[in-house]
């Protein structure tokens, strides 16, 4: 059944009514990663349950993610985006270069990381590298493993409408899970900000507690894998203009 666009769009704005009563934010760049298990029956996709205390999506179900972060800019990674990947990354961007869709992917990789403790990339080499930025960058690389850009596929981009307390210009990326290299045990818990992971299959995720765009997403999704998973596939861009939400394509 071919995805029915006008339904996502109507869904988004039913269940995430515009407000106007916020101040005017412009939205910050940032980045999430769909992770997927393809080696089953039915694709599977990894969530995490978000501390019921947060302020911010309490209780819901989301793919790790957050805002660009400085060492995101200057960390190394041990490949390259796929180049029609970049070139979508691209398309529509303010002030678009090629380190700022590198920075997206890298944010992708290092919020997985931090709120997970999946360690997504390839062992690094023995040769000389530059040293990692401070933080969770240097954590991550301490485990051997330099991240995997080429694996990503860029698959949507939606931008929180006008009016909202926080406003992102969030890009979606995926990765198959054998891209995990490593596990970090003890970053989710009762006291973390995810308190659990649970794999889904696609065909059951809607059962859980999703905000409104990540339903979107997992069916743009699922019409993806289906149609063959390629990076010469578009990327859905959810934006609102002139009071209109809109679904274009990158």
């Amino acid at each position: 059944m071919a995805l029915d666009k006008a339904a996502l769009l109507d869904e988004l704005t039913r269940n995430a009514p515009r407000s106007t009563s916020g101040p005017k934010l412009t939205p910050r760049d940032a980045a999430t990663l769909i992770v997927i298990d393809r080696s089953g029956r039915e694709p599977a996709v990894l969530f995490g349950r978000r501390h019921p205390g947060l302020k911010f999506m309490p209780g819901q179900f989301v793919f790790p993610g957050g805002r660009i972060e400085p060492g995101d800019r200057s960390m190394t990674a041990g490949d390259d985006l796929d180049p029609r990947v970049e070139a979508r990354l691209l398309r529509r961007m303010r002030r678009p270069t090629a380190s700022r869709a590198r920075a997206l992917a890298l944010a992708a990789i290092r919020e997985t990381f931090e709120e997970t403790g999946l360690v997504i990339g390839a062992r690094a080499g023995a040769g000389p590298a530059k040293p990692p930025p401070s933080g969770a960058w240097s954590a991550f690389a301490a485990h051997g493993v330099a991240p995997a850009l080429a694996r990503l596929h860029f698959v949507a981009r939606a931008i929180t409408p006008p009016g909202r307390p926080k406003r992102f210009d969030t890009r979606f990326f995926a990765v198959d899970a054998d891209a995990v290299a490593h596990r970090v045990e003890g970053v989710v818990g009762p006291d973390a900000e995810l308190v659990e992971l649970v794999w889904k299959p696609l065909s059951q995720v809607q059962t859980l507690d999703l905000p409104a765009i990540t339903r979107v997403i997992l069916r743009e999704l699922d019409e993806r894998i289906a149609a063959g998973f390629s990076a010469d596939l578009a990327a859905p861009f959810y934006h609102e203009r002139f009071g209109r939400r809109l679904r274009e394509e990158l």
